[in-house]
């Protein structure tokens, strides 16, 4: 299909790919034209390739996979990208050993007075392990450098470095919903936990050394090149706790206004003070406009917090909470508000006993205040019942769900056992009843950023930690799963038509993934990385044969001793040696391009070879134990 006004040749043509377009009319190409950000020509190579002129880019795509880009539909960007360079990812890393291997590297690189900081974005049972690190281990590998760990939204471990620095000590009193564990005599010993509120967690972390304004704008820039080394190119941003409004959106702002964005973000207004909301989104409604802004930045309503009173915290290691009596009537003053205002509004809602008596107030005000036209949804929905999905789609909402599972089931299923996490959240059932639904990752601490883990979720219904929970009739095909991270996260912000598709006239942002995801094996789903990512026409991430299209990298990582330098992003460490060593090994030895794979140690024959032991051939001795490494 072509747009005939186009009359100027193409910025960019792409050719010689597999194409899925999404495009129920037009849905595979193998060849897709670019004019001033959007799509002009999507079909046939032979129809497309003429329309090329002198400052036309070619692109060969090598018959690989391209699919609309992603877009998540909710991921705390502005809040994740101020902090990005100061943070020690551990997503994707799948051993303790590696984990701590990064962080003792990291240890040694960091000056005083800053700190250490992992901050969410993974569990402990990706590990093979199976567990943290003790805060033991934690002093041993930094007796004098603040360490400072989250884990989900459930619990913080702090050296005594850490303990020291925001000083705590057997005077400081538990706050509500929240514990510092201490020992028999009284003394922190280093642990936080969350009963079930993670105000203690976040507070907690707010206390370390803050980057300075020029380094929180390329900490942006980075996290935005990490999202596009994934794929991504989209996403609603959820507001979070401790990011003001407008002060906390400046680097943002400023980014936007120099057209340094590479990822296309609509945001929505968080609420930052308990039983002042009211005068929050009287003020925000008073001096914002819904929708203000352009395709690369722009007002999305309010939310995911409207009122804490509503707020049940996702800790299932903890029961669930109850809401509190006034819940109702101080949510019902916020949403007549939005909805006078005609702004649509995003909900965190966990469990079905808050959705239904939230559905309990938009009910009353739609009495009043008809709701139809208003994209307002819930977020989250892990336990949501049939009949509140019916309440939904009745009054024309929807329900964003994210791969919290994928991070916490073990202990969804420790607490309400196996049964009660197959259809958590019921994401074949919502799409069933016709409701509104999309998926995200709710990175970046209470699960990772990467887009390919919850597709892979969504999909095979595991865990990252390999636990099946969801049987395969509540599993998504490949297809569906790719919708609900493109054109179905349209609808969450207003954007149907303009995005989602490769389609004539729709904006033109695509990733070819490094592997098909439509002919890969499930297990390699979650691994998948894009070799091109395009944004607006502009090719934001570029590798392998792609590397050279590549334009959009920004400046090294500052400060100088940021982890990002060091180790990049999700399993994408940079270190050779030293930290990741480990996983690195195991690398290698998956690429083992021998034919013997020994029962002892599969394909890591030189750990077998080069293992110390008092004896003079190793092969032989190796051989002797049953190992089959002699052979190679």
């Amino acid at each position: 299909m072509t747009d005939q006004s186009a009359s100027a040749a193409p910025d960019l043509i792409l050719h010689s790919g597999l194409v899925t377009t999404l495009d129920r009319a037009n849905p595979a190409a193998d060849a897709i034209a670019i004019t001033d950000g959007v799509f002009t020509a999507v079909g046939n190579g032979r129809d497309i390739m003429p329309l090329a002129g002198p400052a036309t880019k070619v692109i060969d795509l090598k018959g690989k996979r391209v699919l609309p880009g992603l877009i998540d539909n909710h991921l705390h960007i502005i809040r994740g990208g101020l902090n990005f360079n100061m943070e020690l990812r551990w997503d994707g890393v799948r051993s303790l050993s590696d984990a701590m291997s990064m962080l003792k590297r990291q240890v040694d690189l960091t000056p005083a007075p800053q700190w250490v900081r992992v901050v969410g974005g993974f569990t402990e049972h990706q590990f093979a392990e199976k567990r943290l690190p003790t805060i033991e281990e934690l002093n041993a590998v930094a007796p004098d450098t603040p360490v400072f760990l989250l884990h989900l939204y459930d619990r913080a471990l702090l050296n005594g470095a850490a303990l020291r620095a925001v000083g705590y000590d057997r005077d400081t009193p538990n706050p509500p919903g929240g514990e510092i564990v201490k020992d028999a005599k009284g003394n922190p010993i280093g642990l936080l936990l969350a009963k079930p509120n993670a105000g203690i967690l976040y507070a907690t972390l707010a206390k370390g050394p803050k980057l300075p304004f020029d380094y929180q704008v390329n900490s942006t820039r980075h996290f935005m090149r990490e999202l596009n080394r994934l794929g991504v190119t989209g996403a609603i941003d959820a507001g979070g706790g401790f990011q003001n409004y407008p002060e906390d959106y400046a680097v943002i702002q400023k980014l936007h206004d120099e057209n340094l964005l590479t990822i296309r973000l609509a945001y929505n207004l968080f609420t930052q003070k308990p039983k002042g909301e009211k005068d929050d989104f009287l003020n925000w409604t008073k001096t914002s406009k819904y929708k203000q802004g352009d395709d690369y930045f722009r007002h999305n309503g309010a939310g995911e917090m409207l009122v804490f009173s509503a707020a049940d915290f996702e800790d299932f290691r903890q029961p669930r909470p109850d809401m509190g009596p006034e819940m109702e009537g101080e949510l019902e003053e916020v949403v007549r508000i939005l909805a006078e205002n005609r702004w649509p509004w995003r909900l965190h809602a966990t469990y079905d006993e808050t959705i239904s008596r939230a559905l309990d107030v938009f009910e009353r005000v739609n009495q009043d205040i008809p709701l139809e036209g208003l994209n307002w949804f819930f977020d989250h929905a892990e336990t949501i019942s049939d009949q509140s999905i019916d309440r939904i789609a009745a009054l024309g909402g929807g329900i964003a769900v994210q791969h919290r599972m994928a991070y916490q089931g073990e202990y969804f299923v420790e607490r309400y056992g196996m049964g009660a996490a197959e259809a958590t959240p019921p994401i074949a059932r919502m799409l069933d009843k016709g409701v509104k639904t999309s998926a995200g990752t709710d990175a970046t601490r209470v699960a990772s950023y990467n887009p390919w883990v919850s597709l892979a979720w969504m999909i095979t219904g595991r865990t990252v930690g390999g636990l099946r929970i969801t049987p395969q009739h509540n599993c998504l095909d490949r297809e569906t799963a790719l919708r609900m991270w493109t054109e179905n996260v349209t609808w969450f912000s207003n954007e149907e038509g303009r995005k989602g598709h490769i389609a004539v006239g729709q904006l033109a942002d695509l990733v070819v993934p490094d592997k098909d995801f439509f002919a890969c094996a499930e297990s390699e789903i979650s691994d998948i990385t894009a070799d091109l990512t395009v944004v607006g026409g502009n090719v934001v991430w570029g590798a392998g044969d792609f590397a050279k299209f590549d334009e959009a990298a920004p400046p090294p990582a500052m400060p100088d001793w940021s982890p990002v330098r060091t180790f990049g992003g999700y399993a994408a460490w940079g270190e050779p040696e030293g930290a990741g060593a480990p996983a690195l090994a195991r690398k290698m030895a998956a690429s083992c391009g021998c034919a013997n794979s020994c029962g002892v140690h599969g394909h890591d024959h030189a750990t077998a070879w080069s293992s110390k032991l008092p004896i003079s051939d190793l092969k032989s001795f190796w051989g002797a134990l049953g190992c089959a490494c002699w052979a190679v």
